[in-house]
């Protein structure tokens, strides 16, 4: 039985020794975990004494047939180690090795030592450490930035291709076989940079985090922000919190003055924001941020647009139109119309599209939403306080009741002249009844005036 084993171990160890010069290649990203394989191929493996190595550092880990494992000096600490064999795989005859937090020095090749009753096969691995790394690592606006791909070691005739935010991105100048791209930090180059380096047919990819320091909001030149007229409006202007702007100013181009008359949006030494209390139509057009940091000065400009909705009259019918000073980023339109009953009930009706839209028997609460490529850019309410379909009557019973009121009108007038004249025709009969001898003198003339009329007829 001993010579049957023996037999068949040398037969593997002669099939496996002419294969021995044979490298696998592992690439992991820096800080990752990788998974260095080594697969025991003989009918028996367990037990077995397995030694891993690295070149020039000597032994990683290794275990004895009897189960007692060990661990290099450089990939063990008290904490924790880097390095292990899960040891749930032995069975299966798996004795690969797993690190974690790959970092540069872990690159090379290592060797996978499996010893079965005096006989041993050795697997060897080729590990490079891929990485992306920024310089300086957070920048500010207008820095010389250094993005740079590494791979440890180098494959030869290996090409760099890169990407900015998923979108191909093409040096002006390519260095190193593209290993590194210098550009100045602006808000459009921060995001994540992606290396993806190209040997034959295989592909290895690191990414890394560009962060721009300087002013985040607005997140970048000319960006139009939406209100509506009337409302409260908070005009942006936030530096990166690491930094203290000083001479921060927030200003109108168009006018050339300084915001004064608001207050400000935050006590914050980076967040120089300012509310508008109300907003106007003055309050449309373009803005800037700025503020110096270590003698240089950032800005960053914007345009505030302003939304308002205007009521008007066709064929009787009110009409809503949603106006905006800059429509030029607007691709739809959508109203919202809420209503309330008398006991407060809120009823939403149904979405209607369109810049326009007609108000029938739709009184409450109107909103319009106006939308660009990217989704909701801001809405402006108004409210119709009356059912737009009763416009028609009631213009014609305004009209009947306006003639009715000046027909009362004229009637109380001649009414109250009645009434005057009747009181003075009173007063005056109560002056002269404090008088009775002068009412009787008076009443004697007036008899004898009209007995001498009437004589003067009949002759």
């Amino acid at each position: 039985m001993m010579l049957v084993e023996t037999l068949v171990f040398g037969m593997i160890f002669l099939l496996t020794k002419g294969v021995r010069s044979e490298v696998t290649e592992v690439v992991g990203e820096a800080g990752s975990q990788v998974v260095l394989p080594c697969i025991c191929e003989a009918a028996q493996c367990d037990p077995a004494a397995i030694t891993w190595s690295k070149d020039n550092k000597g032994t990683v880990w290794r275990k004895q047939s009897s189960g007692l494992q060990y661990w290099g000096s450089n990939w063990f600490n008290r904490e924790n180690s880097r390095v292990q064999c899960p040891h749930l795989k032995f069975a299966k005859g798996d004795y690969s090795l797993e690190i974690n937090g790959l970092k540069e020095d872990d690159a090379g090749l290592y060797t996978c030592k499996v010893e079965i009753k005096g006989h041993s096969t050795d697997k060897r691995i080729m590990l490079r450490i891929i990485e992306a790394s920024v310089f300086p690592s957070t920048p500010m606006w207008g820095d010389d930035v250094s993005v740079r791909c590494s791979v440890t070691p180098w494959p030869e005739g290996a090409v760099v291709y890169w990407t900015l935010n998923n979108q191909p991105y093409a040096p002006k100048t390519r260095t190193l076989s593209g290993r590194a791209v210098d550009v100045q930090a602006s808000d459009k180059l921060a995001g994540t940079w992606t290396c993806s380096v190209h040997r034959s047919s295989n592909v290895w990819s690191a990414s890394v985090e560009l962060s721009v320091t300087g002013i985040i909001q607005p997140p970048k030149q000319d960006t139009k922000l939406y209100a509506a007229l009337g409302s409260s409006f908070t005009m942006p202007c936030v530096f990166s919190p690491s930094l203290s702007p000083k001479a921060v100013l927030v200003e109108k181009l168009d006018s050339g003055f300084q915001i004064f008359n608001n207050r400000s949006a935050s006590s914050s030494s980076w967040d120089k924001s300012i509310v508008i209390q109300e907003v106007v139509p003055e309050n449309e057009g373009r803005y800037r941020c700025g503020g110096t940091i270590q003698e240089r000065r950032l800005s960053q400009t914007m345009q505030l647009v302003v939304a308002k909705i205007v009521k008007s009259k066709k064929k009787g019918t009110t009409m809503l139109s949603c106006q905006l000073s800059d429509p030029s980023e607007v691709t739809d339109y959508q109203w919202v119309h809420v209503s309330y009953d008398i006991n407060g009930t809120e009823s939403v009706g149904p979405v209607q599209y369109g810049q326009t839209v007609p108000v029938k028997e739709d009184f409450g609460e109107w909103t319009c939403r106006f939308l660009g490529t990217n989704g909701l850019l801001g809405n402006v309410t108004t409210q119709v306080h009356v059912m737009a379909g009763l416009s028609g009557e009631k213009s014609s019973a305004v009209s009947s009741n306006t003639g009715t009121v000046v027909g009362l009108s004229f009637l109380l007038i001649i009414l109250l002249l009645v009434l005057a004249q009747m009181y003075k025709n009173h007063r005056r009969r109560r002056r002269i009844l404090q008088y009775p001898a002068l009412e009787t003198i008076v009443h004697t003339i007036s008899n004898e005036r009209e007995e001498r009329e009437k004589d003067r007829v009949k002759k």
